[in-house]
């Protein structure tokens, strides 16, 4: 329970400040580029940072990581908080507390990972995945029309919220007592070794390999797109409440898909599971023919409905079938070819934005997606897809073909 309470309180606040960030630097410099350069920062940490976080939980103790990682958080975050109040804000320090929060999401994930496999069996690993990517949803359900509303109140109340929220969930996880991890030897073995032993996992398995390449790819997709939803929100005259009320109804979405995530699973082999969600980004492209932010908007909703339903399968799948001493370093791997595409989506969403018409803007976008997703239905390894009736017996044979 205190574990549910610490990722529900540091999501909500990462939910209120996704959309407060983009909105503070528009409204102090009126610059889509520059508020692409603020989620730029923000997702470079958590890229350049997941490998080395992984490392670290797979070494040491992963609770008070995750607590080192909200503390660091609640102080930076609390910090902007208190420039915004006394006016003394400028530009350059919103991406480097970005930056830092980045870094820090990167290391609570890392020992993340651990504590769900601690207390959940293999078996069960997708459910309790789509269950908490549900529980997200139901946050961002809320979150971001909460942000854009406090927003308008007060520019630093968002920030203060979101400091505040760190700091119960530092307190939820210092209260807890059960390990996140098994016992085990200390690894004295080379840095690069330890690297490298992660890396073979992932690749020896394709379906793993993967997916990691591929739907990291689409990171690049999801976060670009989502701001031009905020830029281009903004100019059609849509207050900071209104821009949050649209990010609201991808999180609607993104709840049903994940109470959907089981009929979903049961009814669709792991192939179609995969490809509906490849296949849903290529709709935003209805924005080339109707160019309106509530479309844009639309568009993007049957993404949001099959994205809890692939990150129960990849993410369980990956959680079952990795030794518990490697799940830091496999799962920090995956997350830096996952991670690393991402910061580019709302930087080039940016710098496009102001370079060229918003049409222009989202078939860079939509054009990706189709790419994506005629890699995906031709891929292999998506067509040999394991059955998830394996996550409650054998282990998967590696495999090279991709």
């Amino acid at each position: 329970m205190l574990l549910q309470t610490a990722q529900l309180l540091s999501s909500g606040g990462s939910q209120i400040t996704a959309i407060s960030y983009p909105l503070l630097v528009l409204a102090l410099t009126g610059s889509p580029a520059k508020a692409g350069i603020v989620g730029f920062a923000r997702l470079l940490g958590s890229a350049l940072f997941a490998l080395p976080a992984g490392l670290a939980a797979d070494r040491w103790n992963r609770r008070r990581l995750m607590i080192a990682a909200h503390a660091a958080r609640a102080l930076v975050i609390g910090s902007l908080a208190a420039l915004i109040l006394l006016d003394e804000i400028v530009f350059w320090v919103i991406p480097l507390v970005a930056f830092v929060e980045g870094t820090g999401a990167a290391i609570f994930a890392a020992g993340q990972a651990g504590a769900l496999k601690a207390v959940v069996p293999k078996p069960q690993l997708p459910g309790a995945v789509a269950i908490v990517t549900g529980r997200e949803a139901a946050i961002s359900l809320a979150a971001p029309a909460l942000g854009g509303a406090l927003f308008v109140v007060s520019r630093a109340l968002p920030f203060v919220v979101h400091a505040t929220s760190y700091a119960f969930s530092t307190f939820a996880l210092v209260a807890m007592r059960t390990p996140f991890q098994e016992e085990r030897e200390r690894d004295r073995s080379p840095l690069r070794s330890r690297l490298a032993e992660g890396f073979r996992f992932l690749w020896d398995h394709s379906f793993l390999r993967t997916c990691a390449f591929l739907y990291g790819l689409t990171n690049f997709i999801g976060p670009g797109v989502l701001l031009a939803v905020v830029v281009i929100g903004k100019r059609e005259g849509l207050s900071g409440g209104e821009v949050g009320l649209l990010l609201s109804v991808f999180g609607a979405c993104l709840l049903l898909g994940a109470f959907l995530s089981p009929l979903v699973r049961r009814l669709l082999p792991v192939r179609a599971v995969l490809l509906l969600e490849l296949w849903a980004w290529v709709g935003c492209g209805i924005f080339l023919v109707w160019p309106n932010v509530y479309v844009l908007t639309a568009s993007i909703l049957p993404t949001a409905l099959a994205i809890p339903s692939t990150d129960s399968v990849v993410t369980g799948y990956q959680l079952a079938m990795t030794p518990d001493r490697l799940l830091g370093r496999a799962g920090s791997v995956r997350s830096t070819i996952a991670l690393l595409p991402a910061p580019l989506g709302p930087l080039t969403a940016g710098f496009l934005l102001d370079a060229v018409s918003e049409r222009a803007t989202i078939a860079v976008f939509a054009a990706f997606g189709l790419v994506l997703a005629l890699w995906g239905t031709l891929s292999p390894a998506i067509r040999a897809a394991p059955s998830l009736d394996d996550l409650a017996g054998r282990e998967m044979s590696p495999a090279t073909t991709s």
